[in-house]
This record gives structure tokens, C-alpha cells and sequence, in this order.
């Protein structure tokens, strides 16, 4: 069942005008409280944003869609929620793991609740830190945009190297994934 989920899940950039619960958020929240974390240390803080003025400026910060430029939601189809991933600096100083077991927890846990999300972590850092008044001993990681799904993104194949997402006639999103086989070996790296 959630190797299925997984396979299933797609990035969402474009939502629904539908609110999302507060129980919903803070179910995506919990599952990445309980995450894994290195030592145990748990760096990671998190700030919900739900509040409609506060959604058009987080919305303002971000980047959509790298390889389609064009490509991102309008107002009427942004976010209708965002969790912002802090690393508490004073526990510990680098992120790396912690933050993509997070993210993609909360990320699975919104799609098992019916909900779109997009990992994000082109942000306007700066503009984001004041917007949201966060202390400089947190620093902004990364940000999951949340709603219900206003689009239907497909997976691919992997044509000729050429892993660039891209739009078909219909507007749809078309993702290529490498094959297992490609990206996998048992025992050694040859």
C-alpha cells in the first residue's frame, strides 16, 4: 500500500480554491515530528501558514516549476496552505537528511488525506524570513505547498537521457522517470 502511494503521488504546482483542515495540517506536521532524525537530535521546527493575506505573500516568495518557466499557478490556483521547515540552528548545524524525511513525509501523509503538495525549495529567503518574522537561529529550508489537486500529472519514460518534465497539448504535465534497472546496481557500483 505505500509503495503504491509513492508510485502514485505526483508534484502538484496548480490547487483548488478549497481550504485545507487545520487537523489535516497538523496530521502532515505529526508525521514529521515522528520522521527519523540523526541522533535523534530533531532540528526541525515548522510554521503553518494558512491565513488568506498570509498566502499571497508566501505565495510571492516562491518559484514553480524550473523547466517550464511559464508554468505556475495563478492566484486563484495557488496554495491553500504552506508548511515552512525551519533547522533550529542552536541543535544542530547542517539539515540534510533530516529536512527530505520530513518533507516527504508530510508530502505523503497530505496525499493519503486527498491533498496536492509541492516540495519547494526555490524561496525567496530573505523576503520569506521577514515576511514570517523567523529569527536568525532558524533558518527557511524548505517549504511544502498544500490544497487539493487542480491538475493531474503523468509519469514517463526517460527518452534519450532527457529527464526535463513538459506540457502536452492538453496542459498536461508529463514526468520522466528513470528506469530501475538504470539507476540501480546490487553489490558494487559497476
Amino acid at each position: 500500500m505505500i509503495y503504491e502511494k509513492i508510485v502514485e503521488r505526483r508534484t502538484i504546482r496548480k490547487f483548488t480554491h478549497e481550504s485545507v483542515s487545520k487537523e489535516t495540517i497538523e496530521r502532515c506536521v505529526d508525521a514529521a515530528r515522528l520522521s527519523p532524525s540523526g541522533m535523534n537530535r530533531q532540528p526541525l521546527k515548522y510554521i503553518i501558514v494558512n491565513e488568506e493575506i498570509l498566502l499571497e505573500k508566501v505565495f510571492s516568495t516562491t518559484r514553480w516549476a524550473g523547466y517550464l518557466p511559464d508554468y505556475e499557478p495563478s492566484r486563484e490556483e495557488m496554495p491553500r496552505a504552506y508548511v515552512v521547515v525551519l533547522l533550529d540552528k542552536r541543535i544542530k548545524e547542517e539539515v540534510g537528511h533530516d529536512a527530505g524525511i520530513a518533507v516527504m513525509s508530510i508530502s505523503m501523509v497530505a496525499y493519503e488525506e486527498g491533498l496536492g503538495s509541492c516540495i519547494l525549495g526555490a524561496i525567496d529567503r530573505p523576503k520569506l524570513r521577514r515576511i514570517l518574522k523567523v529569527p536568525e537561529e532558524l533558518e527557511i529550508v524548505l517549504a511544502v505547498a498544500l490544497g487539493r489537486p487542480a491538475e493531474d500529472p503523468v509519469t514517463d519514460k526517460v527518452k534519450n537521457g532527457d529527464i526535463k518534465y513538459w506540457l502536452d497539448e492538453n496542459g498536461v504535465i508529463h514526468v520522466p522517470k528513470r528506469k530501475l534497472e538504470d539507476i540501480c546496481s546490487w553489490n558494487s557500483s559497476s
